[in-house]
């Protein structure tokens, strides 16, 4: 299938300036340029296209009601917000339909990496269904008395900053939402940020307030296939992957944001699980009984359902809203980090490490059976680790 990026502004200086600064990219690309919601549309209908841009402010349709008609229409293609507004408004009339949001005028080279990471996180996903169904979640939801402290905080009197950032934190739904918006274009943060209790402080109460109240993007997780002790497993070892990646970072002395990528990625990993607990039920009941029953592990029981793991679809999603790269690269291989480009001390050695001790620790069907791959720590640099590691993790693990 051919690359197609869909261009819908209506000032048509600007999608002529769009064109001349992504000349060099027409070997790669083929882009298509209009000047309203109805044409976009109307060129969608006629032939598939992969991404489509879009001012906000038009005329008739917005950017954000094109958007959301794309998603029902189109749920294969990725959504991408180009505009100079900034306001609360803004963000919450185009938070539930986009995946990214770029800041306008763009720069060139941001454009063409925005465009060429997405291209590449479609390569993620062989299934196209689950790739359509993936594509229109605009959020994963979160465990029920997590999203509930959170509103009940956010609803008090006094709400508390480090308290909203405490249950966050502890929370892969609200954690992977919130960063996406912090590092979008809206906030024109410099770098990424990959912290969720610095991400809350960004946003700050106003902004949270209406993300958590006003909006849809979060949501209490509801699902009929996986059992109460299924669900309480999923969150518990999440963070508890989070907090021995950090830990494993810290002994290695590596940087703070090193440190808290590797958080990020620990609390992230298993969001695949609950991403098709909650979208494609049916099929994955199929994979549990496999599991549960004991005829196959996890990852094994993906692959043969559904053609894909749990890991590529948790990389598909976090790769199509933005997160930072070494976010989506820890959580994309931490089972089998073999195939990983990361080199040195990585986010996806840290995860694979923590997911795979905590396995050893606290065994449960549901987990991954990731087994340590001395290959791969060797490979770059951190032979002999296992046992440092484990009495890193095991002086901490009581309180997780």
């Amino acid at each position: 299938m051919a690359k197609r990026v869909l261009f819908v502004d209506d000032e048509p200086m600007v999608l002529a300036g769009l064109q001349r600064s992504l000349r060099s990219m027409r070997d790669q690309w083929e882009m298509a340029f209009v000047t309203s919601g109805a044409e976009a549309l109307k060129a969608m209908e006629r032939q598939p296209f992969e991404i489509v841009v879009t001012d906000m402010r038009m005329p008739v349709m917005t950017g954000a009601q094109l958007l959301e008609e794309v998603k029902r229409r189109f749920p294969q293609c990725f959504r991408i917000i180009l505009s100079g507004q900034a306001d609360q408004e803004t963000i919450m009339r185009a938070v539930d339909p986009t995946h990214q949001y770029l800041a306008k005028p763009c720069d060139t080279n941001e454009l063409k990496r925005r465009l060429t990471r997405a291209f590449a996180v479609r390569g993620l996903l062989k299934n196209p269904e689950l790739e359509a169904v993936i594509s229109k979640l605009q959020a994963l939801p979160s465990l029920p008395c997590l999203y509930l402290e959170v509103t009940r905080e956010l609803e008090s009197r006094d709400p508390s900053i480090p308290r909203i950032a405490r249950v966050v934190s502890e929370d892969m739904a609200m954690t992977a939402k919130i960063l996406q918006l912090v590092n979008s274009a809206f906030f024109g943060l410099r770098c990424q940020v990959s912290s969720p209790i610095q991400a809350v402080q960004l946003l700050g109460l106003d902004t949270l307030r209406a993300l958590v109240l006003s909006t849809h993007v979060f949501d209490k997780f509801r699902t009929v296939c996986l059992r109460e002790e299924e669900v309480a497993y999923l969150w518990r070892e999440s963070f508890a992957v989070a907090s021995f990646a950090k830990r494993i970072a810290e002994f290695e002395k590596q940087n703070r944001q090193m440190v808290d990528d590797c958080f990020t990625a620990g609390l992230l990993h298993d969001s695949g699980k609950l991403i098709l607990a909650s979208t494609i039920e049916e099929k994955y009941q199929l994979v549990l009984q496999m599991v549960r029953s004991g005829q196959k592990g996890v990852v094994e029981a993906e692959k043969e359902v559904l053609g894909c793991t749990h890991a590529e679809v948790s990389a598909f999603l976090l790769g199509l809203w933005d997160l930072p790269e070494n976010v989506v690269q820890g959580v994309a291989w931490h089972f089998d980090p073999s195939e990983s480009l990361q080199h040195g001390f990585s986010t996806a050695l840290a995860t694979h490490a923590a997911t795979a001790l905590h396995g050893q620790q606290f065994p449960f069907y549901l987990q991954d059976e990731t087994v340590l791959n001395g290959e791969f720590l060797r490979r770059n640099g951190y032979p002999d680790r296992e046992e440092p590691w484990r009495k890193v993790i095991e002086t901490h693990a009581s309180a997780v």
